[in-house]
């Protein structure tokens, strides 16, 4: 690890355990808090994750003021799910309406921070299948108890759902995260080493200050993880950033070809941040036996950036924004 890295992993690391949610309520004062789920087709999961944020954060201990989940397109009941379990439904067309929908996860995220007017903002993937509110009041922590923390990424094991060709089920401890061993580590070895200790950099799991979040683009697709963690250090340094332990995260697993199409998203966030030029459009080629031959798959993965929301003239409208400015005076 960088020696730089090495020095920070050892002070801004912590473990969510390190506090409890009567130590968070009295640290929160002001400030405001919102949970974001970016969803899209998950009706078996999120209704479950809104329950429980719901439950211990919301009625047993307000810690949250808003819990939303931005559905990306779904065509399933999510959306019926996730209000009827108490939370907040916003469609990615019913915000920033001025800009044509992009499908990706980026993409909602982005339209995130105009449906919500919170000081921080938590974001948690709707996938989660062991998930308890410690990933939520572990990610704020730091940002409650330390003033100068701006940013914090959660780090789990993430266990590889595998099953076998009778529907047995086998879980490797430490399978999953295959995209991250694979690229994204070795691109902040090469390029960014300063960042090597974050355990989990395209986890899904983080949380930061609004102020730092709308100045920052926002890659459309799965790019979005890395292209936030390198723009903030690129920002604010990495003495802001942090980083929490949650043990262990349980989603759905993605196939080989899906995860060849994430790793092309995360390449160009790279390379557009190396000030490198991309080649468009970007298409992946990927290849499946076809009987004796291959079927060749040919996929668009070009990958587009949301500006930052802050310069967006509706954004900056808003009644929230205007007092926030005002605050900033």
């Amino acid at each position: 690890m960088h020696p730089v890295a090495h020095t920070w992993f050892s002070r801004r690391s912590s473990h969510a355990s390190d506090w409890a949610v009567e130590q968070l309520l009295e640290m929160k004062g002001p400030t405001s808090v919102a949970v974001v789920l970016p969803a899209l087709n998950e009706q078996a999961t999120v209704g479950r994750i809104v329950e429980r944020i719901r439950r211990d954060l919301v009625v047993r201990h307000p810690l949250v003021d808003e819990l939303v989940v931005m559905d990306s397109g779904s065509t399933d009941d999510t959306a019926r799910v996730a209000a009827h379990a108490g939370a907040r439904v916003v469609r990615r067309e019913d915000v920033l309406q001025e800009f044509e929908p992009r499908p990706g996860k980026g993409e909602v995220l982005w339209r995130s921070l105009a449906a919500t007017s919170s000081d921080v903002v938590a974001f948690v993937d709707s996938d989660l299948r062991d998930f308890t509110s410690v990933f939520v009041t572990g990610l704020l922590a730091p940002l409650l108890s330390d003033q100068t923390v701006q940013f914090v990424k959660a780090t789990y094991d993430r266990p590889l759902r595998s099953v076998d060709f009778k529907g047995g089920e086998t879980l490797v401890a430490t399978g999953g995260g295959r995209v991250t061993e694979l690229v994204a580590r070795p691109l902040l070895a090469l390029h960014w080493p300063e960042l090597t200790g974050f355990v989990q950099p395209l986890g899904g799991e983080y949380a930061a200050r609004r102020s730092l979040l709308e100045q920052l683009p926002f890659a459309s697709g799965y790019g979005v993880e890395f292209g936030l963690l390198v723009d903030t250090y690129d920002r604010v340094g990495l003495d802001a950033m942090a980083q929490v332990d949650l043990s262990r995260r349980k989603h759905r697993n993605s196939d080989l070809h899906k995860l060849g199409q994430m790793a092309t998203e995360i390449l160009q966030v790279a390379e557009r941040r190396l000030r490198r030029p991309v080649v468009e459009p970007v298409v992946l080629t990927q290849f499946a036996r076809d009987g004796s031959g291959y079927r060749v798959i040919d996929t668009d993965i070009t990958g587009w950036e949301r500006p930052p929301v802050v310069t967006v003239p509706s954004y900056r409208k808003r009644p929230s924004y205007q007092q926030e400015s005002s605050g900033r005076q």
